[in-house]
């Protein structure tokens, strides 16, 4: 039977109108090339209708993604990366059989190349994406290059008494030439977190694997799967890195590893806590060399820098940065602490724990061991004859009660809240048992802030997003109108994530004569946000349309970090 056109099918799966197909159908006549990559060129249709319509074409499964635990890394030795990659292809192993993706099915030589190079004879054929396959390649190839399958195999037993006798790290992490695996690996997988760009490590621990994963641009992804063995050994090395006790096993842990990556300086805290299979180890990576950014650097609108610019200069109140952890709350309160560092003012902060060390700022570590807790060090700081105080977080009505009474008392305080919006901080700190008219003679301002990725510089691309996607994030025409909205493809350069960075998305309420005396009726969180935004506030979502419409981000991360 012959092949059915791919143009049918693909008028039959997709919107396809017939001038699109006639114009496509024209270009290729001239210019040569294959339709699908025309239409998709055009933005008539998209890699997935072509995948698609392939897979009907040739009777083949499509897989939206690929595991990295199918993929077995032995083919690196013998294919040469080159080769894949021109050709989109990668041989998978997988507890269901053995099978070869592709982007593009009629690559038959190639294929065959690739099977007989791999003793695979009549192997099944699947098709992928182009950055699903691209990102298994980089994935293989990048594992390989000293293995870290091929160091969790070098292990054995008695590798345990070796990670006691070599706790001294050399000055770069790069130039630790020891041979004992446990410490390749976890060499390895420091220094693949830091070239990921990654702010996270997570190992965890399941009844028979263990899994770790790494945190890039605000998402986890897989790193490896080892087995189960090596857990107590990996965990050890960890412990005596951060100067942890390695006999206890019962109780969280937290403890500091300070180590060199090429010309790198990587702050890592280390957190343990003990569940049902093991020890569960998550390390924050804070890369020392990164500068501080600027204010104007954070992604605020003319409007709102200008705005938050002035209110930081204020000669007392409060002013709360609010959201979730990992929001970007502490990089904000740096910033404007260092908009405002000038030697005619006196600034002292108490922050847990101290991420940056800022010139002429008088920073104090909290320590709850010795009772060096945010109130009481709060207490101690107003002594000292500040002018700008920055608490940590306000975790406690205690530490509110000092907070505000610094602020009634001629001081400008900077804190955090973990509220999911400026009005619910209002309630938050009601909630706590602050009188309301506390609330509105001291809060001058709330900030509220989520972190959204920023789309790829290098392969991001113009698309047009469904009606339903427009309508859920609360686009209309109008605003539509004349604008262009992007999307990274993916890319090499941003791990094929269509994501590279991220910028911030604000929500500044000040607290004005009407938000004040609706705060003194109630503190219904969403009255006073209604009220916010009729006194032309812009929330969290439409800061995030605006990011949008410029071409930042996409629809689907504002989404995201929006979504009620």
């Amino acid at each position: 039977m012959a092949h059915r056109l791919i143009g049918e099918i693909l008028k039959e799966i997709c919107p396809l109108s017939e001038e699109a197909l006639a114009e496509a159908l024209q270009i290729q006549k001239e210019k040569a090339g294959r339709i699908g990559e025309i239409l998709i060129q055009r933005g008539a249709i998209t890699e997935a209708d072509v995948l698609k319509a392939l897979g009907i074409q040739f009777g083949l499964p499509l897989w939206s993604t690929i595991s990295t635990q199918d993929i077995d890394i032995s083919f690196t030795q013998h294919i040469p990366i080159q080769f894949l990659k021109k050709y989109k292809m990668v041989p998978m192993s997988t507890p269901n059989g053995v099978y070869i993706a592709v982007n593009d099915p009629m690559l038959f030589q190639p294929l065959d190349d690739l099977r007989l190079i791999m003793g695979w004879d009549g192997v099944k054929t699947v098709l992928a994406s182009h950055s699903a396959i691209l990102s298994a390649i980089n994935f293989a190839y990048d594992m390989s290059r000293d293995s870290a399958e091929q160091v969790i195999q070098d292990m054995r037993e008695e590798d345990r008494d070796l990670i006691m006798s070599a706790v001294e790290e050399t000055g770069d992490l790069l130039d630790d030439t020891s041979d004992a695996p446990i410490i390749k690996l976890v060499n390895l997988i420091l220094s693949q977190a830091v070239k990921a760009r990654a702010s996270d490590i997570h190992i965890e621990p399941y009844q028979n694997r263990i899994k770790i994963r790494h945190r890039v641009d605000g998402i986890l992804y897989d790193m490896l799967s080892p087995p189960k063995h090596i857990q107590s050994t990996l965990v050890s090395r960890i412990k005596i890195m951060a100067k942890l006790n390695i006999a206890e096993k019962r109780l969280p842990q937290d403890g500091r590893i300070e180590i060199r990556i090429g010309d790198k300086d990587v702050d890592i805290r280390v957190s343990t806590i003990p569940i049902a299979f093991g020890e569960r180890v998550v390390l924050r990576l804070l890369d020392k060399t990164n500068v501080l950014l600027k204010l104007s650097d954070l992604g605020m609108s003319e409007k709102g820098f200008k705005v938050f610019n002035r209110l930081i200069r204020s000669a007392h109140g409060i002013i709360l940065v609010t959201g979730p952890t990992g929001s970007g709350k502490t990089t904000t309160l740096y910033a404007a602490l260092s908009t405002i560092n000038n030697p005619d003012i006196n600034i002292i902060t108490i922050e847990d724990p101290i991420e940056y060390q800022i010139e002429g700022i008088g920073q104090i570590q909290i320590n709850p061991k010795i009772d060096l807790t945010f109130a009481n060090g709060l207490r101690s700081i107003v002594r000292q004859d500040p002018d700008v105080v920055l608490v940590g977080e306000i975790r406690d009505l205690e530490t509110a009660e000092i907070a505000i009474q610094a602020a009634l008392t001629g001081h400008l305080v900077f804190s955090t809240l973990h509220t999911n919006d400026s009005a619910s901080a209002v309630t938050r700190l009601i909630d706590m048992g602050i009188e309301p008219f506390l609330v509105t003679s001291s809060v001058i301002a709330i900030l509220a802030q989520r972190l959204v990725r920023t789309a790829c510089n290098e392969c991001k691309a113009v698309y047009i997003p469904d009606e339903e996607s427009l309508q859920n994030i609360g686009i209309t025409p109008e605003m539509y109108a004349g604008k262009k909205i992007y999307r990274g493809k993916g890319c090499p350069d941003c791990l094929d994530t269509g994501y590279r960075g991220r910028t911030g998305i604000f929500e500044l309420m000040i607290l004005n004569d009407p938000i004040k005396n609706l705060i003194l009726k109630t503190s219904d969180s969403n009255a006073i946000m209604h009220k916010a935004v009729e006194h032309e506030m812009i929330t969290l979502r439409e800061d995030g349309v605006l990011k949008v419409l410029n071409g930042i981000t996409a629809i689907e991360e504002v989404l995201r970090v929006t979504q009620k």
